[in-house]
C-alpha cells in the first residue's frame, strides 16, 4: 500500500472541530510542515492534545497564535504566552494533566485499557470531577484513556511502510499518540527503503501509520 501524500493532500484530512493529538517537544517533533499547511487552510475549532503549546511561532504555537484552538489538553503552557492570554480571557479552553498521567491516558487508549489509576493529583484541583478508587485501602484517581481523530507526528527516520525511528526528545509522546488515533499521519525528515531499519531501532511500527507526508 502507497502511504505517500503530498503536504497540502494531508492538511486536507484534518478538519474543522477535530481531535489532534501533536507529537513533540517545545516544537521539536512536530511537524512542522503539515502544521504551517494548517495554519494556511484556516481550520479551525479544533481540540488539540499535546505535550506543551511550545512557542508563538513555533510548531503547534502557531496553531494557537492563529486562535485556530477551542479546546487544548497539555501538560504545561509557560512558554506561549497567547495560550495563556486566549485562556485568561475565556478564548481557549484549557485542561492541565501531569505529564506521566497524560502519557498513560495516551497509552491506555492505544491499548483498549478503560482507563489507569494514579495518586498524582490527589487533592489538588487536577481530582476535581473525577472518579476515585480504592484499591488495598489506597486511594486512586480514574483517569480514563484520552484518543484522537487524528494524529500528527514529526519523526527523523521513515522507511516506505511507515516504519519510524525518533531521536531523542523528537520521540516525547509521538509512539503512544500513534497507537491512540483512528488516522496517523507522520512527517519525516528523511524516507529510506523498506527493510533498511534494524528492527528493534522502530519505535513506532508502520502498521500504525496511514499517511507519510513525502516533501
Amino acid at each position: 500500500m502507497n502511504k505517500f501524500v503530498s503536504v497540502q493532500q494531508a492538511a486536507e484530512k484534518i478538519h474543522d472541530g477535530m481531535t489532534v493529538m501533536v507529537g513533540g517537544f517545545l516544537g521539536v517533533g512536530n511537524p512542522i510542515a503539515l502544521i504551517d499547511a494548517l495554519v494556511e487552510k484556516g481550520v479551525k475549532d479544533l481540540t488539540i492534545i499535546c505535550n506543551d503549546t511550545a512557542y508563538p511561532e513555533v510548531g503547534v504555537g502557531k496553531l494557537i497564535t492563529n486562535h485556530q484552538v477551542k479546546n487544548l489538553i497539555a501538560t504545561h503552557i509557560g512558554t506561549n504566552n497567547n495560550t495563556i492570554d486566549q485562556m485568561n480571557a475565556g478564548e481557549l479552553h484549557v485542561t492541565l494533566q501531569p505529564q506521566g498521567t497524560l502519557a498513560e491516558q495516551i497509552r491506555a487508549a492505544g491499548a483498549g485499557l478503560g482507563g489507569v489509576l494514579t495518586q498524582t493529583g490527589l487533592g489538588t484541583v487536577v481530582e476535581n470531577g473525577k472518579e476515585k478508587v480504592t484499591v488495598d485501602g489506597k486511594e486512586y484517581l480514574l483517569e480514563k484513556p484520552v484518543r484522537a481523530d487524528v494524529a500528527i507526528i514529526g519523526a527523523n527516520i521513515a522507511d516506505e511502510s511507515g516504519n519510524l525511528v525518533y531521536k531523542g526528545t523528537s520521540q516525547n509522546f509521538s509512539p503512544m499518540m500513534a497507537t491512540a488515533a483512528d488516522v496517523v499521519i507522520v512527517e519525516p525528515q528523511e524516507i529510506v527503503p523498506t527493510g533498511s531499519i534494524a528492527p528493534e531501532n522502530v519505535k513506532t511500527p508502520g502498521i500504525f501509520v496511514d499517511f507519510i507526508i513525502k516533501k
